[in-house]
């Protein structure tokens, strides 16, 4: 198990078996909490960790298991994230609603927002009959492709930061990997209150004949410094620019330079392009846990079929 990682940046992700010797929770929870330094170790050099075997099998021997970890907890009320989701427990919530046809792309998680966490986990209770792998993709790996590829556009994207423009129905919409309402999404239940939010935000705004409201960020960076002073690829343009709606046909509908100029076409699909090579699939096994630090490792979810309903929950840390 633990004594058989190498803390090699080239282990992505780090798998970590049980050899059949933690039988229990509580033996997890114990066998956890004894290495944790030597696991978030781990976690801090390769970017994602996967436990395989490990007495898990629902949401609440899930939160239990994660809370070993001595994270604080992040939970997705307090997100400014626009995807639908259901809660569990009050740390547990479901990856995504969106329909199973739908692909979920690559993204740090809440990065198009000024709050978001540090770590998230992922616990397949189900895995799908077909498809359904959770995508991975290393932010500093990619950083350093693009820096190669594209120097002077990560440069830019580096030095002005990047402006993200969302919208949000007037109510939830299931349908739609993006279709928390503006009520959901700021905790609201008025316009006045959503605007009084997204001013203390820096957040501006629009609203629309159909009460659906537009909002864009104020700057925010897309390349960040983790501790041990790698760069990293930290931002939602790669998500943006494939699934946000309108985006693909205008990028500038969703994504800009925050000077706001237009990120280049060719810039945006060489990012998709050099991480779709760089990306790993994680194919699911029922009862597997990630543990993924957000700054280090992007993450995304393949479309899937089948009869067996695909069922992984999600958990947040700072």
């Amino acid at each position: 198990m633990l004594a058989d990682l190498e803390y090699s940046q080239d282990n992505f992700p780090s798998i970590i078996l049980n050899d059949g010797s933690i039988n229990t929770l509580q033996q997890a929870h114990a066998w956890i909490n004894t290495n944790q330094v030597a696991l978030k170790r781990e976690l801090a050099c390769t970017g994602a960790l996967l436990f395989r075997g490990f007495p898990v099998s629902d949401a609440v021997s899930y939160d239990r298991f994660f809370s070993a970890f001595g994270y604080n907890n992040f939970t997705y009320k307090e997100s400014l994230s626009n995807a639908v989701r259901i809660n569990y427990t009050d740390q547990v919530f479901s990856a995504n609603e969106a329909p199973k046809d739908v692909e979920i792309f690559l993204h740090s998680e809440m990065a198009q927002t000024p709050v978001f966490p540090n770590i998230i986990s992922l616990f397949c209770e189900k895995a799908a009959d077909i498809g359904g792998a959770t995508i991975l993709c290393r932010s500093d790996t990619l950083y350093n492709k693009l820096a190669i590829a594209e120097p002077q556009w990560l440069e830019k994207l580096a030095k002005e930061g990047i402006k993200y423009t969302n919208s949000m129905p007037n109510g939830d919409n299931p349908d739609s990997a993006q279709g928390r309402g503006w009520q959901s999404t700021l905790s609201v239940t008025s316009r006045e209150q959503a605007e009084n939010k997204l001013l203390n935000l820096g957040y501006k705004w629009q609203w629309h004949a159909d009460g659906s409201l537009s909002a864009q960020t104020r700057v925010l960076p897309a390349i960040r410094a983790v501790d041990s002073g790698r760069q990293v690829f930290f931002n939602q343009i790669i998500a943006a620019y494939q699934g946000w709606q309108g985006v693909k046909e205008n990028p500038s509908v969703g994504i800009c330079f925050g000077d706001d100029s237009a990120i280049p076409r060719h810039f945006l699909d060489k990012i998709c392009e050099i991480a779709a090579d760089t990306a790993y699939d994680l194919m699911w096994q029922d009862g597997d846990v990630a543990v993924v630090d957000n700054h280090l490792s992007m993450h995304g979810r393949r479309p899937y079929d089948g009869d067996r309903v695909r069922r992984v929950l999600v958990t947040l840390g700072i």
